[in-house]
């Protein structure tokens, strides 16, 4: 089956996780902006209007925030393919790319981020 080209997009989830390898990372939250593709066939909702048609947009925001406040991963790798595995645990979604960002990790640069692409061929 070839991937959709309907997509939802969210940008800039303002999520807050424990993440870093270094122990002054592991003491306290910090912002890990993350923005979501969730690729899916949208012509039900947009034929219908309804909204049991399309994807939660808040429950996947939710699933998000679960993700970021139980994980503690040491890599954004990490908690981006965490994310990825379960949204794709939603069959309607056939493929997410998940851009975790970690601003001020490296002195002297603004943002650094990790950006992936999984899909449902892909999910175990």
């Amino acid at each position: 089956m070839s991937e959709p080209t309907d997509c939802i997009v969210l940008r800039g989830i303002a999520a807050e996780a424990i993440v870093g390898v270094y122990d002054f990372e592991r003491d306290q939250t910090r912002p890990v902006p993350i923005d979501l593709t969730l690729w899916c066939d949208l012509r039900a909702a947009a034929a219908s209007d309804d909204v049991a048609e399309t994807i939660d947009y808040d429950g996947v925001t939710q699933t998000v925030h679960q993700v970021c406040a139980t994980l503690q991963p040491a890599l954004i790798e990490t908690l981006a393919g965490t994310i990825a595995t379960r949204l794709l645990g939603d069959a309607r979604i056939r493929a997410v790319t998940v851009t975790v960002h970690k601003p001020g990790a490296v002195a002297g640069v603004e943002d650094i981020a990790v950006r992936l692409h999984r899909s449902q061929a892909e999910h175990p």
